[in-house]
């Protein structure tokens, strides 16, 4: 099997290079909007591993205004990168979950801005409609648009018990009512979610590769400051199986030889902020470090993406 960059797998960096020409960066984008399982409208709380301020960069406040998020988040990476293109990236938490006129007016302030080529949007798959779709796929038409849900898990169970209070059906009917409609279409799965063993953990592999999906985000559960999952950590340990750095590794290049193999697989560990961090740690290793193991990892077992599919 031939991927790009000498990897054993369809890399994210490669996807972009051909799709844009050029570097894309994203930049993060608070809208302010809630989720139906903390508002009360299917729940409390939220889902059991979540704090937000995991992932949200300095910049990004709801007070500020879309293209002001926007503005600081280039002039950010500008200094950095001579980045000529930028994705705007509706991530905390459920972004398509408002008044569907208040959420059409978000996106076309991004899409005027003249340094952004396209949406990257954060969702829960029970929070999509048809007018919803319809109005991205009219957005596709002149910009890179992409869905992003929250499957975290294809168990039930395991859904329940992490209070997403949707199930993996409702995933599979937003995936069926957005597919064939222009859009980019990803899927984010935490791996080692309570009471998963390795084989429920390898058939995520199967039951995403039966999905349309175009990009998959996988990252280890870590357990952060602030979360219920935190106080379950405490009070009840034998809940978790934390897996440490090589264990991980070790898995993730067999569920990468389940997958099917024109997924493009945009990360494989995610890194929340050290202050907020309680396990597992990892020794500090960076994101880099972990993805030149996995590759490693794969030229060892002689494996790749699909080999298995």
């Amino acid at each position: 099997m031939q991927f790009n960059n000498n990897k054993r797998y369809n890399d994210y960096s490669s996807f972009i290079k051909n799709n844009f020409g050029e570097r894309v960066q994203k930049v993060s984008l608070d809208t302010g909007f809630t989720c139906p399982n903390r508002d009360g409208t299917k729940g409390v709380g939220g889902c059991t591993y979540c704090n937000n301020n995991t992932f949200n960069p300095a910049y990004c406040k709801p007070k500020k205004s879309i293209t002001q998020q926007l503005n600081e988040g280039i002039s950010f990476f500008s200094a950095k990168y001579k980045t000529q293109k930028y994705l705007a990236y509706f991530q905390a938490y459920t972004n398509t979950y408002a008044d569907i006129n208040l959420v059409k007016e978000l996106y076309t302030e991004a899409l005027s801005h003249p340094e952004v080529v396209g949406l990257v949007i954060g969702t829960r798959p029970d929070c999509i409609n048809e007018d919803l779709i319809d109005f991205l796929s009219y957005l596709s038409k002149n910009f890179f648009i992409s869905l992003e849900f929250g499957v975290e898990s294809t168990l039930n169970k395991t859904l329940e018990l992490i209070n997403r209070c949707h199930t993996f059906d409702e995933t599979q009917a937003a995936y069926e009512l957005a597919k064939d409609k222009g859009l980019q279409l990803g899927a984010h799965m935490i791996i080692g979610l309570p009471g998963e063993t390795k084989d429920d953990i390898l058939n995520h592999a199967k039951e995403l590769s039966k999905l349309p999906i175009n990009t998959l985000k996988l990252h280890q559960l870590q357990i952060v400051k602030h979360t219920q999952m935190a106080i379950q950590l405490k009070e009840n340990p034998s809940m978790f199986n934390l897996y440490d750095a090589d264990e991980y590794i070790d898995l993730i290049t067999d569920f990468v030889a389940l997958l099917r193999p024109d997924i493009i697989i945009e990360r494989f560990i995610s890194e929340s902020p050290a202050h907020l961090l309680i396990a597992p740690k990892w020794n500090g290793m960076k994101n880099f470090e972990i993805v030149a193991k996995i590759d490693k990892k794969l030229i060892e077992k002689d494996s790749w993406q699909g080999k298995d599919f």
